[in-house]
């Protein structure tokens, strides 16, 4: 049995610039998250964040990665605005940004409606 694809109206493939910002931003925000050391990282903002705290021990012994390393995905945490930092000396607290994350959520459910 053959499957046959009905043809459709062509406006209904054109993208204003609003789809584009809005595609641009869920790529930004997904492309943060593809790693699983950011995800973990997330999980744990999001633990702290419900106890009303901030992470500012040392994410490296509970990753099990190296200090370069948790770093650059923390940096990519924060250029996507999905975490914040604060300075506490002597060290920094991040925190979770969950205005990025409920607009993640939001790109993600358009996207798949």
């Amino acid at each position: 049995m053959t499957k046959t694809c009905s043809s459709t109206n062509q406006q209904a493939f054109q993208v204003n610039a609003d789809d584009l910002a809005r595609e641009l931003q869920l790529s930004k925000l997904a492309k943060a998250l593809s790693h699983p050391a950011r995800v973990r990282i997330l999980t744990i903002l999001l633990k702290l964040d419900r106890l009303d705290g901030c992470l500012n021990s040392d994410l490296v012994s509970q990753l099990g990665l190296a200090q370069s390393t948790v770093s650059e995905h923390l940096r990519i945490l924060k250029v996507a605005q999905l975490i914040s930092v604060e300075p506490i000396p002597p060290k920094m607290c991040y925190r979770i940004n969950r205005e990025s994350l409920n607009e993640f959520s939001h790109l993600l459910s358009d996207f798949s409606n």
